[in-house]
């Protein structure tokens, strides 16, 4: 029982997680470095910001 449990799960990160090139690897971890940096960007520039009800 616990050995086809541990193969179900298995079979499911496999399928969830599909083995991917190096080059995807990189440019998605590209994206979610340039991702952050626009985040913090917008929050620097919302520094300051009066956003209490009396705004909307």
């Amino acid at each position: 029982m616990r050995a086809r449990s541990t193969d179900i799960v298995a079979s499911a990160f496999l399928r969830a997680f599909p083995k991917a090139s190096l080059r995807t690897l990189f440019l998605r971890q590209i994206g979610l470095l340039l991702g952050a940096v626009l985040l913090v960007w917008l929050l620097s520039l919302a520094d300051g910001l009066d956003l209490s009800v009396g705004l909307f």
